[in-house]
């Protein structure tokens, strides 16, 4: 009973409300005296709860003496809160953005890997039309089984994959370069975006003696550059794949050439 309670006052009725509304479902109609043993309360406590709950409309009274006493019932009030609490929502969702002008989605730094791949996870999770995925197979292998569930449940999956990559699902780019990466950079870094709404991105593995970190945010304008990024490389992967010999004419094996005019 005590839990019950508790929810009532989490819906707006203070303690001494609760268990006389609760005390009238048991009995009803009922005086204030009645009520008041019932619920455990005092007697002028309980005549005043019955006049503000009746000033609410969750009991009503009989009119005659004694007065007697009857709840609404327990669906009508239910409903009642439900359609408050869904109009209080509507108009925050409206309003609260205005209450500050200009305002941006904040950007988080998430550290350690545990933390970026659990946060990585929830997003995939909450995901419900499509991800963007630009990663290690080593750092694959443990967001996979969260990744086919969303497939499953019919989100577009498009993934840019290093290191001897492989998946079962989804749309796959093969970087084959990857090697080349990992020895210009020492490190290795995971992009994602969900639903053009959420991004990630960050070292899943940095260099040694520094802790892993990532940048996680809402903002739309970080999750377009990180998406715009995978499209990026999913584009000049497709044009590899596509063009070898004449990337390979012009830039070298694996675009040594192109990436030494770019990264030294």
């Amino acid at each position: 009973m005590e839990e019950i309670v508790e929810k009532l006052k989490e819906l707006g009725l203070n303690s001494y409300e609760a268990k006389v509304y609760l005390a009238l479902l048991k009995k009803y109609p009922a005086t204030g005296y009645e009520i008041s043993k019932i619920a455990d309360i005092p007697q002028a406590r309980a005549y005043d709860t019955l006049k503000a709950l009746e000033i609410q409309h969750i009991v009503t009274s009989s009119g005659e003496k004694p007065v007697t006493y009857s709840p609404i019932k327990p669906k009508d009030l239910t409903k009642r809160f439900k359609r408050k609490i869904d109009s209080t929502i509507d108009f925050l969702e409206k309003k609260l953005p205005n209450v500050k002008e200009n305002y941006s989605e904040p950007i988080l730094t998430i550290n350690g890997r545990a933390k970026i791949i659990n946060k990585v996870i929830e997003i995939i999770n909450n995901a419900r039309k499509n991800i963007y995925l630009e990663i290690w197979s080593q750092d694959y292998k443990y967001i996979e089984s969260h990744l086919l569930d969303a497939y499953n449940r019919g989100l577009d999956i498009k993934i840019v994959g290093y290191d001897n990559f492989s998946s079962n699902f989804g749309t796959v780019f093969k970087n084959d370069t990857s090697r080349m990466l990992e020895h210009y950079s020492g490190e290795r870094f995971i992009f994602m975006t969900a639903d053009n709404e959420e991004g990630i991105f960050g070292k899943v593995e940095p260099r040694k003696n520094i802790e892993a970190d990532a940048l996680w945010s809402k903002n739309p304008e970080i999750v377009y550059l990180i998406k715009a990024f995978i499209a990026r490389d999913m584009f000049l992967i497709d044009i590899e794949d596509h063009f070898p010999e004449q990337l390979r004419y012009f830039y070298g094996a694996g675009l040594k050439k192109l990436r030494d005019k770019i990264l030294h």
